[in-house]
This record gives C-alpha cells, structure tokens and sequence, in this order.
C-alpha cells in the first residue's frame, strides 16, 4: 500500500477482530499479521457514535496532512549546522576505530515549521526520557550517572560524545535548540565480528531511531501534523557481507558471497510525527531496503519487517 498510504487511507475492523485485545481467546478472529504494525480504528457495534466521532478527527488528521505536504519548504537542513557536528563527530570516530574507513551509521532529523525553541535543560529532558532501552545502549543515550559521558550545554544545545576505546565503540550525538537532532555512531556489527552487516540489527537500529525521533519531539511538544525529515547514512560497507546476528533465516538465501560494492548509503524520507509511530515498518522498509539491496540484491520480505518491528516495539529484539 505504500509509505503515504496514511494520507487519504483509514484501516477500520471490528472491535473483536483486534489481537491485541483483553481476554481474547486463541480461536477468535483477528486482523491478518501482516496489518499488525498499522494504525487500524476499531469499532464497536454497541458504540457507532464513537466511532463516528474518532473516524471524523481521522480523516480531518489526513485532510490536514496533506495541506501540509503541498505547502511545505521540501527541505529544512542546516548545512552549516551539520557540517559543524561532522567536523568533530568524524575525527572522533576515526579516532576510536583506527581506519580509514569505519563502519557507521548517521542519524539526522530536523522540523518543518513550526520549530520549537527550548533551553538546554529542556533538551536534556526530552532527550533523557526519550531513550528506548530494549536493544541495549540507547540512540541518544544520557548517561546522567557518568560524569564525563553526560550531556554537556553547548551554544546552540546539548552535545554527548562517548568514546569508548577499550570497545572500539563511538558515539556523538547534538540536539539544537530548535529541534535538529545529529547522530553519528559506529557500527554494531563491529563489535562481534569484522566484515558483516546484520540486517536484522539495522532494521532494529532503524526502528528505534525513528521511535526515538517520535518521542523526542513529541516531549518537545511538537505538534503531531508537524513534518519531519530523517536521514540515515550508512558508511564502511564494500566489503562487507550481509547476514543475521543470529537465528535461522532459512526463506532470505542467505550468501556469505554477498559483498556490498559501495562504500556509503544515504537515505531521506519526510513523514508528519504523528503517523511515525503508526507507520514502524513500512518506514523502515524505506530505509533500509535501499541498503540491503546493495548486497547483491538483497530483500527482506514484508512479513520480515513486520515481524522484526514488531516484535520490538514489544520490547524484544529478533
């Protein structure tokens, strides 16, 4: 159905057919998984007023969608801003992994107007109850116990720079006063085995950041009709062969022969906040499929990321 099918489409099924609902026996009708990660309204034949009244505010959401889309500025980077982050993030990285060309992800978001404009204990906050801990160490980790790791005020925000030598693990991330958010670590994979992607670890990756980035501004109090870009780079790949961190995949024909033959992938999608979080997989479908599609062609059916990001945002990691 397509990354915008939020814009002029409303699931809706009946209150029973919801799996997810209390006392619900193991025989009872349900939605079929593959709509499990959508935003589906629900109705109840005893309450057709209520549902009348949540169906109105939804599609007066999509109608205000996508007024939005039409008018909006196609593209809000602060390159100047950016270019800052990078000239110390990098260097950084660099500096940890000791060559030439290390594994990395790079996460930026920013806002369509509105913006926010908050202080730098404002941004802490946000930031420190955003954090998802289901995979591990957090995307915009606030290490408040550590003194040397801990958010630091900067000019224009908040900085946190983790270098953790003894691990071989980086971490930079910024959060700006008006809402751009910069993050630049390196790679998971690395820390187990050199040469591999995990591609079930990046599309876990990938979902949280794109949870992070819905509750970080919804604590910044940012409207949910507001859009919001993200961008993820992936970096160090040729050479690298695809695989699962672990489990068996045996439907994706796995080949150890599937090398990646460039160095670097960028991918940018905008997305109002409020339908992020209704919208996991097919979100991140968008962007890691780009990814994965450089290890000589290879895809990770529907049903795969439906189940990977699900099952996270239950809080366990596939």
């Amino acid at each position: 159905m397509g990354l915008d099918k939020f814009k002029n489409l409303i699931l809706t099924a009946r209150k029973d057919h919801d799996p997810d609902r209390p006392n619900r026996n193991p025989g009872d009708p349900k939605v079929h998984f593959d709509l499990s990660g959508y935003d589906i309204l629900y109705w109840d034949p005893d309450d057709f007023e209520g549902f009348k009244i949540e169906l109105q505010k939804r599609a007066k959401r999509r109608l205000e969608n996508l007024a939005s889309s039409v008018t909006a500025n196609p593209s809000q980077w602060d390159k100047d801003w950016l270019l800052q982050q990078q000239s110390v993030a990098l260097p950084g990285l660099l500096d940890v992994k000791k060559t030439p060309k290390p594994g990395f992800m790079e996460l930026r978001f920013t806002l369509l107007s509105p913006r926010p404009d908050k202080s730098q204990r404002e941004l802490s906050e946000a930031a420190r109850d955003a954090q998802i801990e289901t995979f591990g160490w957090p995307i915009g980790a606030v290490l408040n116990g550590n003194d040397e790791y801990r958010p630091r005020p900067s000019v224009d925000g908040i900085v946190v720079e983790v270098a953790a030598h003894d691990h071989l693990s980086y971490d930079y991330w910024a959060l700006r006063r008006d809402g751009d958010f910069y993050l630049l670590q390196s790679l998971f994979e690395d820390q187990r085995e050199s040469g591999s992607i995990y591609f079930n670890t990046r599309i876990v990756r990938v979902t949280e950041a794109l949870q992070y980035c819905a509750r970080l501004y919804k604590n910044l109090g940012v409207s949910d009709t507001t859009r919001v870009q993200v961008a993820i780079k992936h970096g160090g790949l040729k050479g690298r062969h695809i695989k699962a961190s672990s489990g068996n995949w045996p439907a994706l024909h796995l080949d150890l022969k599937q090398h990646a033959t460039e160095d670097e992938l960028y991918v940018e999608i905008a997305v109002p906040l409020g339908e992020i979080e209704s919208n996991l997989p097919e979100l991140v479908k968008e962007l890691t499929a780009p990814l994965f599609m450089l290890f000589d062609f290879f895809e990770v059916p529907d049903q795969g990321y439906a189940y990977i990001v699900n099952n996270f945002i239950k809080g366990t990691v596939i």
